[in-house]
């Protein structure tokens, strides 16, 4: 398992003051936010990886014959 990223433990460390002050804003620089964001778009990008494939399409066998053409 792969250790949290320092914009991670930021984020974390400033939820746990804002709890322990009893604040209701979140305040987070442009870099922090970006950092944070790119963090969590990688950890998007590796669950999605995670993922089975799914089949976009399953093949199907149609059979017709003529009937009672005469």
């Amino acid at each position: 398992m792969q250790k949290l990223s320092l914009a991670f433990k930021n984020f974390n460390n400033k939820i746990q003051q804002m709890n322990q002050t009893g604040s209701r804003q979140l305040m987070l620089s442009a870099d922090e936010a970006r950092n944070l964001h790119a963090d969590i778009y990688i950890l998007l990008a590796n669950l999605a990886e995670m993922q089975p494939a799914s089949e976009t399409a399953t093949a199907s066998e149609i059979s017709m014959d003529g009937g009672g053409f005469k």
